[in-house]
């Protein structure tokens, strides 16, 4: 089971293997708090994608579509956390304050179709 989950939220065992899928290092944060598998930078938006769409909700459909292609294109990004997902329970940490507008809830959602194929 995928789910997501804000970096500032506490630890549960529920979690799973924790994987953080941010581009940059959240704000505030040490390694050790964050109990992650590993930081997969590259599953994030490119640098381009992610300073146009700067968490803009109004520019959501479109960050979509060009997310959904940067993530196509790179499944060596994803792969580890399919695989992760495929064996037992995986939390996508991210640190946007908007929990319904960020990569982590697309993240999500595209694994989640494939993992139905």
């Amino acid at each position: 089971m995928l789910k997501t989950k804000r970096v500032y939220e506490p630890v549960e065992p529920s979690d799973g293997i924790r994987f953080l899928v941010d581009r940059l290092w959240p704000r505030g944060i040490k390694k050790e708090k964050l109990e992650m598998k590993v930081w997969l930078k590259d599953v994030a938006p490119g640098p381009e994608l992610r300073k146009w769409f700067a968490h803009d909700p109004a520019k959501w459909q479109e960050f979509q579509k060009r997310y959904r292609n940067e993530l196509e294109a790179n499944p060596d990004g994803w792969q580890p956390i399919l695989e992760a997902a495929q064996r037992g329970d995986v939390t996508l940490l991210y640190s946007a304050r908007d929990t319904e507008h960020n990569s982590a809830v697309l993240l999500k959602e595209f694994l989640e179709e494939l993992m139905e194929k």
